[in-house]
């Protein structure tokens, strides 16, 4: 599943059962599997990329077009990650420097 369709569907639906204790628990709990499915999407795009890479080292049956959009799929989605890690330090760095 896509992850921003995985975070709008979580965010549709009501919270089941009791209220935290804590509030916005349940909200950092999405957002934390969230993130982590996100990086172990790229991570997977990552090892793909390098596995079909290795077979056409080897001289296995794979087209070079395959190869590429791998390497491709996998280049795009680490710079998408490091852009959003990048907004966020930026976003963090910003509320640090408010004056409450």
């Amino acid at each position: 599943m896509d992850p921003v369709q995985s975070i709008q569907n979580s965010m549709m639906k009501p919270a089941a059962g009791k209220m935290s204790a804590r509030p916005g628990f349940e909200a950092r709990q999405a957002f934390a599997g969230w993130l982590n499915q996100a990086v172990q999407d790229v991570n997977d795009k990552q090892i793909a990329s390098t596995a079909a890479t290795e077979k056409m080292a080897r001289g296995e049956n794979i087209d070079l077009h395959d190869v590429m959009i791998a390497s491709q799929k996998a280049s795009v989605a680490l710079q998408t990650t490091v852009e959003v890690r990048n907004k966020a330090i930026e976003a963090y760095q910003e509320i640090m420097r408010m004056q409450v």
